[in-house]
């Protein structure tokens, strides 16, 4: 009976093997394809967002971003201002006696604006990617930037984080975060109050406030006249479209530091730097940094069926 007992469990514990997946095989999970230069990080098989690093672009950026129901939340390159990159993080700057360089309007960086194809002598290149991993609930990878000024001279180097968390039923959280840093030397950072992203969203047409969608902040003022210029803990750019309500929500840290947003009808939305930081053209010295982090809530609903202001204050735990 000993022996036979010792043959059901054998048998029993090569069954459970067979059956249970790798432990590397979570449901969420990271492709990266540099031929493409894309990082894709999807829920199920469903793409969530993916991270574009192609030297095509100037811009390093995130596109798509999905809807609970597959929509792409944002536009990658659109009218009006088509120097804008979808989800993107940029600024005007100078390394030393170095040239002004203008990374927010990128077309000043091609090299002949009457052939584009051509591409630009200015640039943040994508270098490498570190911490690329899968968990149960969610998936994370950092990638590391460099900012060049005439093809060659590198100004900042930049590194940027992205955390996928999955909240089930198709919605989900990504926590960015990044730093950038005066490795090179000295760095002037000379942006108005308006020309620079940390980050700034370009919602799909389909979204924008022009065909329907609303913009609402956490005091519940709603629309670009009532919430631009104005301090706010979080904004939330949701619509109807098709008969589906979705949208998303972008989350500050709760870190005492206020900060004023920019909202426009048209699509653009994102929080400026705090006052001390924005638009007061200011130095990195040489080793010095600045960084910045949002959370995205990609929901069902609108701001209201999609519990954005209860989902911000389990965010931060506030009371």
């Amino acid at each position: 009976m000993g022996a036979l007992r010792r043959a059901w469990m054998t048998l029993l514990l090569v069954a459970v093997a067979c059956s249970s997946p790798p432990k590397d095989e979570f449901h969420t999970r990271v492709n990266r394809d540099d031929e493409a230069g894309s990082l894709r990080f999807e829920v199920d098989g469903r793409e969530v967002f993916t991270y574009q690093y192609g030297d095509e672009w100037a811009i390093p950026h995130i596109w798509p971003l999905r809807s609970p129901s597959g929509r792409s939340l944002l536009v990658q390159k659109t009218e009006p201002f088509p120097h804008h990159r979808s989800l993107w993080i940029v600024d005007r700057v100078q390394l030393e006696d170095g040239p002004v360089t203008d990374f927010y309007h990128e077309w000043s960086n091609l090299r002949d604006k009457e052939q584009p194809g051509l591409g630009h002598h200015s640039f943040i290149r994508h270098e490498r990617f570190s911490g690329l991993r899968s968990h149960e609930r969610g998936a994370v990878a950092t990638a590391e930037l460099t900012w060049v000024v005439q093809d060659e001279t590198p100004v900042l180097d930049q590194s940027l984080r992205f955390e996928l968390e999955d909240l089930g039923n198709h919605e989900s959280m990504l926590h960015l975060s990044w730093e950038l840093r005066a490795t090179y030397g000295p760095v002037r950072i000379l942006s108005d109050w308006v020309h620079y992203a940390w980050p700034y969203l370009r919602m799909d047409p389909a979204f924008s406030g022009e065909q329907g969608g609303t913009i609402t902040d956490d005091q519940g003022r709603r629309g670009q006249k009532a919430t631009n210029e104005k301090y706010a803990r979080w904004i939330d750019y949701s619509n109807t479209v098709d008969g589906v309500t979705e949208g998303v929500a972008v989350f500050l840290p709760d870190d005492g530091q206020p900060r004023k947003w920019l909202t426009r009808e048209y699509g653009t939305f994102g929080p400026r730097r705090p006052d001390a930081w924005s638009g007061t053209k200011f130095t990195l010295g040489r080793g010095e940094t600045l960084s910045g982090r949002v959370t995205l809530l990609i929901h069902h609903g609108d701001v209201e069926s999609g519990r954005v202001a209860e989902r911000y204050r389990s965010f931060t735990a506030l009371p």
